[in-house]
């Protein structure tokens, strides 16, 4: 599955080309800069609920917006599919008190 940006959220996603992919199998979404691959984010999804474990960005992509964008396009995706998340991740958790327009897909 491939989400592509199309300047919904641009204050949250600053580069262009973006590739989202879920691989449901494995729990992970990876974000690709064209054919590059950026990182990903580890999930766990059960009875419409996704908990966000963890968020990885190479080393060589960190501070530069990345890890904004992955989670933006995830839980941009998430949100279609009407999944709650509880947020696991320290990343995560501080992008949710940044952007609190996510908070309403808050797990009980």
């Amino acid at each position: 599955m491939a989400v592509a940006n199309h300047g919904t959220v641009p204050r949250k996603i600053v580069h262009q080309g973006l590739r989202l992919d879920n691989d449901r199998d494995r729990g992970r979404y990876s974000l690709w800069q064209g054919p590059t691959y950026v990182g990903f984010l580890g999930y766990h999804l059960e009875e419409g609920v996704a908990t966000l474990q963890h968020t990885i960005i190479n080393e060589e992509y960190g501070r530069q917006g990345y890890a904004r964008a992955l989670v933006t396009l995830v839980l941009e995706d998430l949100r279609k599919q009407n999944a709650k998340i509880v947020p696991e991740c320290t990343y995560v958790q501080g992008y949710l008190s940044r952007y609190p327009e996510y908070n309403d897909m808050l797990a009980a």
